[in-house]
């Protein structure tokens, strides 16, 4: 019975053990209670770091069949030992450090990259009974700390002192100021219908998917959370045809392999948040009696939105600067902005009613929005189109021939 116990909660029996094992030891509480947090810690961040290696060899073997390649297959069965060759390469490569850089922010840049995925993970909840921090304002956490690896960017663009990785620097800037606005909306709408900034009571709140409610909202945060970690079609900031390898381009070694994992592992933290919000996360069939099946539903659930995301990088080329901005302040944040007033508006009048009731006006609001959004964007566009072909060339001057003319001028 007790191993049965054990195995529907494996992260809580073994929390009960060492919580245990330090009382036979005679540990005060409140250095128990320390100890067990540093202790999850560690291993949630090693965890984390060690997947990011599946990510990598997942993604690379997704990428290459899009564009019909193998990918990787030489190290191992199917490749799979191709990320583990990589790192070791890393690890032994030389840190070769330009005259030229500013010190502090060249070095600090690569581990803020890290740093700001990481952290990330302390506010997801994995199942009913296992989370890191039950923050009362995890979404705001997430903004904020989210912020930071772009953060790392600009610290890299400018550390560097390269122009091309400071040319990186200021489109990542752009970006995430552009893409910060949409995204934040879109979070500030999933609250008024929890009633909670917390992630996990986000979740709880979840009898229905916040998809159902807000498809719309789904989209932007998806479009805009690709844009925030700055990957294909959204990744200007490191533009091989433009800028080189952009905020990349001094680094090397071990710095440039944190960069790497930082951009992988950010990938599928954005879908496990996204998965939280807007699919429920942990929530489905028996996931309350047995805790161990919140942590599979959410894997796949994160899964499937991670690989949409590296289906949209294998398959749509870079956006330009000014489409980029577009995209967001032409299209993206006009449309979250409305939703968000419709949705406070209509929350209120419908309070109270039954919920599938509210998951169908939601519905019709939210495809009306999109229609009329689109329809007012492409008006515009087509009006722009219209002025550009109406506008006619001025004819050129043309010189007088004096061959031509008669010696009285006629």
């Amino acid at each position: 019975m007790k191993i049965l116990e054990f195995l529907s909660d494996p992260i809580i029996g073994i929390e009960n053990w060492i919580v245990q094992l330090l009382e036979n030891w005679g540990v005060a509480p409140e250095w128990q209670t320390f100890i067990v947090y540093l202790i999850g810690a560690a291993i949630l961040g090693t965890g984390a770091l060690l997947f990011t290696l599946i990510l990598i060899w997942a993604e690379r073997k997704i990428i290459g069949r899009l564009q019909d390649r193998l990918g990787p297959n030489r190290v191992g069965p199917w490749g799979i030992f191709q990320p583990v060759a990589d790192m070791l390469k890393i690890f032994i490569k030389e840190h070769i450090i330009p005259d030229e850089v500013d010190p502090i922010p060249y070095h600090l840049a690569p581990i803020i990259s890290v740093a700001s995925v990481l952290l990330l993970w302390s506010v997801v909840p994995f199942s009913d009974s296992v989370r890191g921090s039950n923050l009362n304002v995890a979404l705001l956490f997430i903004l904020g700390v989210g912020g930071l690896g772009e953060l790392g960017v600009i610290l890299a663009g400018w550390g560097s002192n390269n122009k091309y990785s400071m040319l990186a620097a200021f489109r990542a800037s752009a970006q995430m100021i552009s893409y910060e606005v949409p995204m934040a909306i879109v979070l500030l709408t999933s609250v008024i219908l929890s009633g909670s900034m917390a992630l996990g009571d986000i979740v709880k709140s979840q009898n229905i998917a916040y998809i159902f409610f807000l498809p719309l909202g789904a989209f932007i945060f998806f479009i805009a959370s690709i844009a925030e970690n700055g990957r294909a079609p959204f990744d200007l900031a490191e533009a091989e045809s433009e800028l080189v390898a952009g905020f990349n381009v001094e680094y090397s070694g071990l710095k440039f392999g944190m960069f790497y994992v930082a951009d992988f592992l950010r990938a599928f933290t954005s879908a496990v948040i996204f998965s939280s919000i807007f699919l429920g996360g942990w929530r489905g069939p028996g996931a309350e009696q047995i805790p161990i099946l919140g942590f599979v539903y959410l894997l796949i659930k994160s899964v499937i939105v991670w690989f949409l995301g590296v289906w949209i990088r294998g398959s749509l080329p870079r956006f330009r600067v000014d489409q980029m901005m577009a995209i967001t302040w032409k299209f993206l944040t006009p449309l979250a902005l409305a939703l968000f007033i419709v949705v406070a508006f209509v929350t209120k009048l419908i309070e109270g009613t039954n919920q599938w009731l509210q998951v169908l006006i939601f519905l019709v609001i939210n495809v009306a929005l999109y229609v009329v959004g689109f329809a007012i964007v492409r008006k515009c566009e087509k009006e722009k189109e219209r002025k550009v072909v109406s506008t006619k060339k001025r004819a050129l001057a043309q010189p007088t021939n004096p061959f031509t003319q008669s010696e009285t001028g006629g």
